[in-house]
């Protein structure tokens, strides 16, 4: 299985830590308010990653963290007259409710910030020992940026050159721009914490190194998440950890192409910003995720109301197919078939959906030749490794409308009676009907099936 690794900017084979066992840490979500598109992609690529690892064979550890404390979340609360628990539980709760119907699966462990304080104190207080970090005369913990000799070799960014960018906090408590803080000493209004250093929180960055070294270890396997956190979010996290631990962070770093709306970065001053919650209103949720996986998670991917309709069809051309089996009695995957094997190998090629799902098309066209229940099996088990087909055909094809299915029923009955009485013109007039609410008629040699159009 080969690998992109975003640290060494080039495929590598991947090898595990312990045989057959992955320890995955992939950032989460801010939760004070809903998941918009970004988040969705985020979600069902590293989702995508974990079943193709466990259809594999690995036993896969996955974390995914939440953060629940910082300055947007404390706004937001104040805002609301709200605590920050009320409001970070209630987005949780939809979170969970949106990904669900992603057919995201849960995390193994999914910590929360506010419940690692101690381990994140714990190492801030060995940075310090260790002369990465200091106290200011703020109250605030820095990290010494220039004392990591390998700080910038996950973006690629110079010390030099960040020096000179705009990016560059102007903070007169840090003894360079570049620092970044470990730890924020209180003010008041404020949520805060008890600690060595006095009352406050802790910075966002210091977050997940300690969330992932406490539940995965020092050393893991692979550390996932969008491309906008490589930098700085992902470039501090290995500074903190590798200089407190003195090894390697993590072994393989991952990260997902950026979402664009009509070619557009999507954005609120844009006026085309979509949260998730209000496209899966819109669209199958199965449809979204599989107008996701179409594209090779590094490549950017384009959402438009057009790009979702042709994923759509095609998702339906899949569904289609096993309309006319019974899928509950398929034998097993026939794992040397060739087309499983051009699948796999398309997978363990940096998990190139693209080319995978392709393959599954190739299927599709065999059985539109010819019946084989061995050939549905294979398909079957091939998209459900990626999280694919995994609806019931029938509440597929005829979902996604408020319909009265006996209305319809009975409608079919009447244009087979027309046809019967060679009444064609009612026979096409009740076509046409059920067409303009969105039904299509579809006839076969013996039957008349119906789909949401």
């Amino acid at each position: 299985m080969q690998i992109f690794n975003s640290l060494t900017h080039q495929k590598e084979e991947f090898k595990p830590i312990e045989a057959n066992r992955i320890r995955m840490y992939v950032c989460g979500q801010t939760v004070y308010d809903y998941c918009h598109l970004g988040h969705a992609r985020k979600a069902v690529v590293f989702d995508m990653i974990r079943r193709w690892f466990i259809a594999s064979g690995y036993q896969v550890t996955f974390v995914e963290n939440i953060t629940d404390i910082d300055d947007k979340i404390i706004t937001r609360a104040n805002e609301n007259k709200e605590s920050i628990y009320e409001l970070t539980e209630r987005f949780i709760g939809y979170m969970l409710e949106d990904f669900d119907r992603l057919g995201v699966l849960r995390a193994d462990v999914q910590p929360k910030a506010t419940e690692y304080i101690p381990q994140m104190l714990n190492l801030i207080q060995g940075l310090i020992d260790k002369g990465f970090a200091y106290q200011a005369k703020n109250g605030d913990v820095y990290y010494r940026v220039r004392k990591f000799a390998g700080y910038g070799k996950l973006s690629g960014k110079s010390i030099d050159d960040l020096r000179a960018g705009e990016r560059v906090d102007v903070d007169g408590f840090k003894e360079d721009p570049l620092d970044f803080v470990l730890w924020k000493s209180s003010k008041n209004g404020e949520p805060f914490w008890e600690s060595q250093f006095g009352n406050g929180r802790p910075g966002w960055h210091i977050e997940c190194s300690a969330m992932s070294e406490d539940i995965l270890g020092k050393n893991f396997d692979i550390h996932g998440g969008g491309q906008d956190l490589q930098f700085p979010h992902h470039e501090n996290e290995i500074a903190q950890s590798e200089s407190h631990n003195g090894c390697t962070f993590a072994n393989y770093w991952m990260h997902n192409g950026f979402l664009n709306i009509n070619d557009e970065k999507m954005s609120k001053s844009l006026g085309n910003f979509f949260t998730l919650r209000d496209v899966l209103n819109e669209y199958h949720a199965e449809v979204v995720r599989f107008f996701m996986l179409r594209t090779h998670y590094r490549s950017p991917l384009n959402f438009s109301h057009d790009n979702l309709i042709d994923a759509k069809n095609s998702l339906t051309k899949l569904y289609q197919v096993l309309r006319d089996y019974d899928l509950t009695a398929l034998p097993a995957a026939d794992m040397k078939n060739e087309y499983v094997q051009k699948f796999t190998n398309a997978m363990n090629d940096d998990f190139n959906t693209a080319l995978a799902i392709s393959v599954l098309f190739e299927i599709v066209s065999l059985l539109n030749k010819e019946k084989s229940e061995q050939l549905v099996a294979n398909l079957v088990y091939l998209a459900k490794a990626i999280g694919i087909l995994i609806s019931n055909p029938q509440d597929f094809l005829q979902g996604g409308l408020e319909v009265d299915s006996a209305y319809i029923e009975d409608m079919i009955a009447k244009r087979k009676q027309a046809r019967a009485d060679k009444d064609f013109a009612l026979s096409d007039k009740i076509r046409d009907e059920l067409l303009s609410q969105g039904i299509l008629l579809e006839d076969s040699k013996n039957d008349t099936i119906w789909r949401v159009q």
